[in-house]
């Protein structure tokens, strides 16, 4: 429980302080980057440490969509050269994870499943609200756009399933 207002706070903390300036086709392409490897990152751990079917089963989901979606992204964004460029957001929402998944390894059992599953619907509904007020109004490209949408439908359709575990986690 104290891990989740400590998530919590920081995860508002960071996207209130996050750059409100106009971002670049290669900013959002960092950002885009940076939500998919932070959800496969976390994602890795809960999968390899949880005992709970369901759990493992929407950890690998996450490995999977969130590498084929990079890898996609990735792909059709070098074919129009935009490139990667850093930006204290994408910073930011790199430090973020990764204290989010040192935080999972420190976990074990019951209190991982939870821990985890409650922070994908932190995560995801984060990566929505930046995808919508940050990323999408910036985007110049039609190729980011494209990937933007691709990232959006991911993110809410996995948003969904997490909040449905998370439900019956609770319930259990």
């Amino acid at each position: 429980m104290k891990f989740r207002a400590v998530a919590a706070i920081m995860l508002i903390a960071g996207c209130a302080s996050m750059q409100s300036g106009k971002l670049t086709d290669p900013q959002i392409a960092m950002m885009m980057r940076v939500i998919n490897l932070g959800e496969i990152r976390e994602a890795q751990v809960a999968r390899d440490k949880t005992a709970n079917t369901t759990v493992r089963d929407f950890a690998q989901m996450m490995i999977n969509d969130h590498e084929a979606q990079n890898n996609k992204a990735e792909a059709a964004m070098s074919a129009k050269d935009v490139n990667s460029e850093d930006t204290q957001m994408s910073r930011q929402l790199d430090a973020q994870s990764g204290a989010a998944t040192d935080h999972l390894r420190g976990l074990s059992g019951a209190a991982l499943d939870r821990a985890y599953i409650d922070r994908e619907v932190e995560a995801h509904q984060s990566a929505l609200n930046i995808i919508d007020t940050q990323l999408v109004p910036n985007a110049r490209k039609k190729v980011v756009k494209d990937q933007l949408t691709d990232l959006r439908k991911l993110v809410e359709t996995h948003l969904t399933r997490a909040k449905q575990i998370q439900a019956s986690l609770v319930s259990s």
